[in-house]
């Protein structure tokens, strides 16, 4: 068995973690080292983290993620944004390119002109949709990387998005895709892994 393999089996949802950790900056400056490395649609980077360690606004979160207990023993809560404008930095990102030369300024052009009009031109709900899908891939990168390092995390959903945006200060153009709490696992009471489907119930080949 790989070592992947291994890291890959070894991860589960934390449900209870071991106050009073604390998960050092420089960790997790490692950790978002790597994590940059995630996929994006035309490398646009959607995701921005929130990390969250400070008393006062860890307990906004707990109470906008109605008030679930890892929140409050966790070592850190990261919130999980995509952005629907990070179609707008697509010249920003691609100006090292240019620069090198290994985009022509017709080609950086060209790029900057369609990928504008790729997102411009289906509208809000694909933006939304998008964002919310590079968050997505970002972040499970982050928690493989997380478990890598011997930390534990949990992916959450049960949060009031309204409520988070608010205590966070989060801007519009950002959308919550989850929460993520890390720290080190609990592990007196851990229930055995969830059933997981065979391949064919959830594989095709070809078609539906």
């Amino acid at each position: 068995m790989s070592d992947f393999t291994t890291l890959l089996k070894s991860r589960r949802s934390a449900m209870k973690f071991v106050p009073d950790v604390e998960i050092p900056d420089k960790e997790l400056e490692e950790i978002f080292s790597l994590t940059k490395f995630s996929p994006s649609a035309f490398n646009l980077q959607h995701t921005h983290y929130i990390v969250v360690k400070e008393a006062e606004a860890k307990n906004k979160v707990y109470e906008a993620a109605y008030k679930q207990y890892k929140v409050q023993s966790s070592s850190a809560v990261i919130v999980v944004l995509g952005n629907k404008d990070a179609y707008k930095d697509v010249s920003r990102l691609n100006e090292g390119m240019l620069q090198l030369g290994i985009l022509s300024k017709q080609e950086y052009d060209s790029t900057v002109e369609m990928v504008h009009s790729f997102y411009e031109g289906r509208g809000e709900v694909s933006m939304r949709d998008e964002a919310l899908r590079s968050a997505s891939l970002s972040a499970m990168l982050l928690m493989l990387i997380a478990k890598d390092k011997g930390w534990d995390t949990c992916p959450m959903i049960g949060f009031d998005a309204d409520a988070l945006a608010k205590a966070l200060n989060i801007p519009d153009a950002y959308v919550p895709a989850l929460i993520i709490t890390i720290g080190k696992e609990d592990t007196s009471k851990q229930r055995s892994r969830g059933y997981r489907k065979p391949v064919g119930e959830f594989v095709s080949y070809n078609s539906f």
